[in-house]
């Protein structure tokens, strides 16, 4: 009788194996050239089969004489592992070309190593450079970034949210385009780590990350009544708090320097992260419309301003000497515009990167922490959009080089 053993683990070490065969087999002749078999066939198929098996920590730190523990801390880059030993585990996984386990790791440490973002839109620049700020933040400590699009459409986004929460999320970090905050309160109530990015709620206790909306508005406005704009409009954003801080900083900067409030100048909300520049446009199309016109415009944010200034261009006007415009993010092509756009900057990198290490420390945290707010300062950003000064001078110059 030919007795033949499969091996139930692949990892498992072949004079373990035999060791165990030896001690079943009854000492006779026959059972003798059965173990011979035993081997036989041990040697022939299972250590193949080993070798074709992806390698594990396990194996890493065997073959280097180290505990798992200690490959696993070089893995998670922690501190307390030495030079000499972190290289020689960084080398071995290198020429092994081994990658962890996650959904193993998973299942020992309860965490999916996942972390959701929400935004309106990735075409847009802004939440573009959000996501790759928050992603760098967050790869630091091995954790993935998966990101949904809510269309600046409530429902949608409740949806996109409820899918996120399915897979287990270590935490959602969320720019909502709702007025309300039930689906965010649903969040908290699943005990996952919320951290609001951009956008709050005044009924809603949470994390927030996010720059001051309402200095944003009198920054641009300020800026715009400094240059001796005094018909100022603004293309206004959606009923979320940014559109409502900007506006509240619009029209506290017009009270500051006692200028008229004209309710025509401010335009009817509309979506504002989706389709910005085609509102914007449209926005500035009504504006020209009425008689006087503005002579400064401060737009929600950048996209609307360029919708803006295409208008005002394509209607035969001049930026900044009869249209000053100006907008909010300072994206990373302002300055390539046919007409380079002053902008309120609000720092998105530095948002992200706050928001990342908040996360990581909701993660990292054995107890329940207070919620925190971290508010980045705007910054003011001239470019040629509302610079009056250096336009009267190339004015000059033309001026003289025609007589």
């Amino acid at each position: 009788m030919v007795h033949v053993r499969r091996l139930a683990d692949p990892q498992q070490p072949l004079r373990s194996l035999l060791a165990r065969t030896m001690r079943r087999q009854p000492h006779d002749k026959q059972s003798g050239n059965s173990l011979r078999r035993t081997i036989l066939y041990a040697n022939f198929i299972a250590i193949p089969y080993n070798a074709d098996m992806p390698t594990t920590m396990k194996d890493i730190a065997r073959e280097l004489g180290v505990s798992i523990v200690t490959v696993s801390k070089v893995l998670r880059n922690h501190t307390d592992i030495g030079v000499k030993t972190r290289k020689r585990v960084l080398d071995r996984v290198k020429e092994l070309n081994y990658t962890p386990n996650l959904s193993a790791r998973g299942l020992v440490t309860g965490r999916t190593y996942l972390v959701g973002l929400v935004v309106p839109d990735l075409l847009h620049p802004f939440f573009a450079q959000l996501a790759k700020s928050l992603s760098n933040a967050l790869w630091k400590k091995d954790y993935c970034l998966t990101i949904s699009t809510s269309e600046e459409n409530p429902r949608l986004e409740e949806r996109e949210v409820d899918r996120l929460l399915a897979r287990r999320l270590d935490a959602l970090v969320i720019a909502s385009s709702c007025t309300n905050s039930a689906i965010l309160k649903h969040v908290q109530k699943q005990g996952v780590p919320l951290v609001l990015i951009g956008r709050r709620f005044p009924d809603l206790n949470a994390n927030f990350v996010g720059v001051d909306d309402e200095a944003v508005g009198l920054l641009a406005t300020e800026h715009l009544i400094k240059i001796g704009c005094q018909r100022i409009a603004h293309l206004r954003g959606p009923e979320i708090s940014p559109g409502i801080g900007r506006l509240k900083g619009y029209l506290n900067a017009l009270a500051k320097y006692k200028l008229r409030f004209m309710p025509d100048f401010v335009s009817s909300q509309r979506l504002a992260d989706v389709n910005s520049r085609e509102s914007g446009a449209d926005l500035m199309r009504q504006l020209l419309s009425m008689s006087p016109l503005p002579d400064g415009v401060f737009c929600y944010n950048d996209p609307m301003a360029i919708g803006a200034i295409h208008t005002i261009l394509g209607a035969g006007l001049r930026i900044p000497e009869d249209i000053a415009v100006i907008g909010s993010g300072n994206l990373h092509y302002d300055s390539e515009l046919r007409v380079p756009l002053s902008s309120i900057d609000q720092q998105v990198e530095q948002i992200g990167e706050r928001a990342g290490r908040l996360t990581l420390s909701l993660l990292e945290s054995k107890t329940r922490p207070q919620n925190k707010t971290v508010i980045i300062e705007p910054q003011l950003v001239i470019r040629a959009s509302t610079d009056k000064r250096n336009s009267a001078r190339k004015v000059r110059k033309i001026s003289t080089k025609t007589k």
